[in-house]
């Protein structure tokens, strides 16, 4: 059964913000994902959670939130910096408001491929970014994989940016994503994922864009039949925990956190991998009119919006270190 929002809410305030007796003694840390449970972000830290009860002798678990029971990732980023949630993974894009630096890795077309995207938040650049969430009340303890997202819309194929004149298409609450879609000659509609659906059903969207397993999984292929591959972005997730609840853990419990989520990254990578190519087959056998597309066009119309969204030395340096990193031999 679906439990209500404020419900669980206040359950896990109850329980959870008596904060350090809780925490250090036998208690249920709590986690926050708006994907399904078998999602492999959802699987990933359901591994985190079982690494860490086992590197702590069963003192520290954890009970996973799914399907967005506690609310949207803006919201649930909220409670969590002051402690009402203790974990929750989240999209780059509600981050972007938060610390500017986060916005580096969610730029359209700055990595080349996947294993660009992982080289990079697996090391120093990536170690950077989550270190910027502290001030924010937040740990960042790893990157999840997104996948290569790309638009899909009711209308008709994009092969070039001209062809998305005039569509209506979804995205995430972020001004980068807004600034991106409006680059492309696009109208851009903020709206929370959970209302897609419906909205490409009604008619309020023309489109949205995400990756093949959100796709798949939201149904959305049900009644956008035109995805167009311009995988446009390879931004991460992440997981984070709540400083407020990490401050109250010993130093060894805190080491076991870290140690835990980034061993979990393995794990949901291969998941997510086989997710990809288990969606793509079942979007391809319903039917969907796919085509692939050359990114060059639609990349030559972010310079403008690089450029805006620019505004700090250490971005532009972080972004130098990313394009670099293309050039590494795989």
């Amino acid at each position: 059964m679906r439990l209500g929002r404020r419900a669980v809410l206040g359950g896990i305030a109850a329980g959870g913000l008596a904060g350090c007796a809780r925490v250090l003694g036998h208690g249920v840390l709590t986690s926050s994902d708006t994907h399904p449970i078998g999602y492999p972000t959802v699987e990933g830290v359901r591994r985190f959670g079982e690494l860490l009860y086992s590197a702590t002798g069963g003192r520290l678990d954890l009970r996973i939130y799914a399907g967005g029971q506690l609310g949207n990732e803006r919201d649930t980023l909220e409670i969590t910096s002051f402690g009402g949630i203790d974990f929750n993974r989240v999209n780059l894009a509600p981050l972007n408001s938060i610390e500017p630096l986060t916005i580096v890795a969610a730029l359209p077309f700055i990595f080349s491929d996947t294993a660009h995207m992982r080289r990079v938040v697996d090391g120093p650049v990536g170690d950077a970014i989550l270190a910027s969430l502290e001030p924010h009340g937040l740990v960042g303890l790893c990157f999840y994989d997104s996948g290569a997202r790309s638009f899909y819309n009711t209308r008709r194929p994009i092969h070039r940016p001209e062809d998305m004149r005039g569509l209506k298409l979804r995205v995430p609450g972020s001004d980068l994503y807004i600034a991106m879609v409006r680059s492309l000659g696009a109208d851009a509609v903020p709206m929370p994922l959970d209302e897609v659906y419906q909205s490409l059903a009604q008619g309020v969207i023309d489109g949205a864009e995400n990756n093949w397993p959100s796709f798949e999984n939201g149904r959305h292929f049900e009644v956008a039949r035109f995805y167009s591959l311009t995988r446009h972005l390879l931004a991460p997730e992440v997981f984070v925990m709540s400083k407020v609840k990490y401050d109250a853990l010993p130093p060894a419990d805190r080491r076991a956190v870290r140690l835990a989520a980034k061993q979990s990254v393995p794990y949901m990578r291969r998941l997510w991998d086989a997710q990809v190519e288990k969606s793509r087959a079942i979007v391809l056998a319903s039917g969907v009119a796919v085509n692939e597309v050359d990114p060059a066009p639609f990349a030559e119309r972010m310079t403008a919006m690089w450029d805006a969204s620019l505004t700090t030395p250490r971005q532009r340096e972080l972004v130098e270190r990313i394009l670099a990193q293309r050039e590494v031999a795989r």
